[in-house]
């Protein structure tokens, strides 16, 4: 594979992959002489415990804390903002559609930092029916390698979810991939967008 045989030419003492990973890639990697670390962090606790490993790996600790407190003040202040709304949002993210599997748990949590709540459980297969069956008010597509080409029609076409709060008043959206999916910085700006998608008339409603 190109991309394996471009990795080990550039002669790596460490090479790191995280989720989602490729499987026949991983195989290929595995198989050579090279050091691999793997990463599957699950939760935001996972993810910062992630990036001071790293920090620590390329001796750079004090930047990895840097970034750590970065992320955390971003979302403390999405928060701050969101605990505005009394009523939480009840939504659906989904991180791919065929067959359908929830968005990773950390997508969960940043969920709730912007004043909704995950009516599934987040990071496993599930079906149409249980999404239904949860009446979410909003369905966010954030599907894993396509960054925002997720396709908002295909959701409207669901027979079984034709009575959802979301579909019927039209509160399906996109975000990119690497956004939501990314274990790492990116779920900064993410957040910021997934608070937007939540509360859209937060431009007329918040305080200055």
């Amino acid at each position: 594979m190109e991309s394996v045989d471009e990795i080990l030419r550039l002669r790596p003492t460490l090479v790191i992959g995280s989720v989602p990973y490729k499987q026949e890639t991983l195989v290929k990697l595995l198989q050579q002489r090279l050091n691999f670390l793997a990463m599957n962090p699950r939760t935001l606790a996972d993810i910062e415990a992630d990036i001071r490993l790293l920090g620590g790996i390329s001796q750079r600790k004090a930047a990895a804390e840097k970034l750590v407190k970065k992320m955390r003040g971003n979302f403390s202040a999405i928060a701050k903002k969101a605990r505005r709304w009394k009523q939480r949002v009840r939504v659906y993210c989904e991180a791919w559609p065929n067959p359908r599997i929830s968005s990773p748990p950390w997508v969960a949590e940043l969920v709730n930092i912007c004043g909704g709540e995950m009516v599934v459980p987040a990071g496993e297969k599930i079906t149409e029916e249980q999404v239904a069956a949860t009446s979410p008010e909003a369905i966010v597509l954030a599907w894993t390698a396509t960054g925002a080409k997720a396709d908002p029609k295909q959701t409207y076409k669901v027979t079984a979810w034709k009575d959802v709060p979301a579909i019927r008043n039209r509160n399906v959206y996109v975000i990119s991939d690497e956004l939501l999916n990314t274990p790492g910085p990116p779920l900064i700006e993410g957040a910021h967008a997934l608070y937007k998608l939540l509360h859209p008339e937060n431009k007329m409603r918040e305080r200055p």
